[in-house]
């Protein structure tokens, strides 16, 4: 669902040094680079940034938001841990089991040198389903958007949204 994630920092190299250490413990690696400005890690491509805020004012922490990366080990979590803390980090919660997350969840928090909270975790492989074959049928295919304005969104936007003259986040619609 994620294409990418961006956290504010004060200083992106300094932040840089902290997330080098750190992710590679996860498998992670820093793939770009723009300093002094930002810094994007991923295994190939750019999922994670690190970077200083668009709007040029000091970079502040999200209340209630973290970051979680996937590990494939306990030994990952535990040495993300132990690096971060090395590097600087706060523990927010050591590496160990979360039974209020679910029966198998493993994982460690921390935050790095900015405040960001970031979490290894550790959670079994989704089981894949198969599929029913589908089933073929000479019935027409009902159409439930019917009826619905073109254009409008065909996920759970609320009725009042799609009908208020309005986008979801209240801005005023351009004519």
């Amino acid at each position: 669902m994620l294409h990418h994630v961006s956290v504010g920092v004060r200083e992106v190299e300094r932040a840089a040094r902290f997330y080098d250490s750190v992710l590679a413990k996860l498998g992670y690696k820093r793939v770009m680079e723009f300093l002094p400005y930002a810094v994007a890690y991923g295994e190939r491509m750019p999922e994670f940034w690190v970077q200083l805020p668009a709007d040029h004012n000091p970079a502040t922490i999200g209340n209630g938001v973290h970051i979680g990366f996937k590990a494939k080990s306990k030994e990952a979590i535990q040495s993300f841990h132990r690096a971060a803390i090395d590097a600087g980090g706060t523990d927010e919660g050591g590496p160990g089991p979360r039974p209020d997350y679910g029966p198998d969840y493993y994982g460690a928090f921390v935050r790095d040198l900015d405040g960001n909270k970031v979490e290894a975790v550790l959670t079994p492989e989704a089981v894949t389903v198969k599929k029913a074959p589908a089933r073929r049928s000479a019935k027409r295919v009902s159409q439930p958007w019917k009826g619905v304005r073109r254009g409008a969104s065909r996920t759970s936007v609320p009725q009042t949204e799609m009908t208020s003259g309005r986008t979801p986040d209240s801005a005023p619609r351009k004519p």
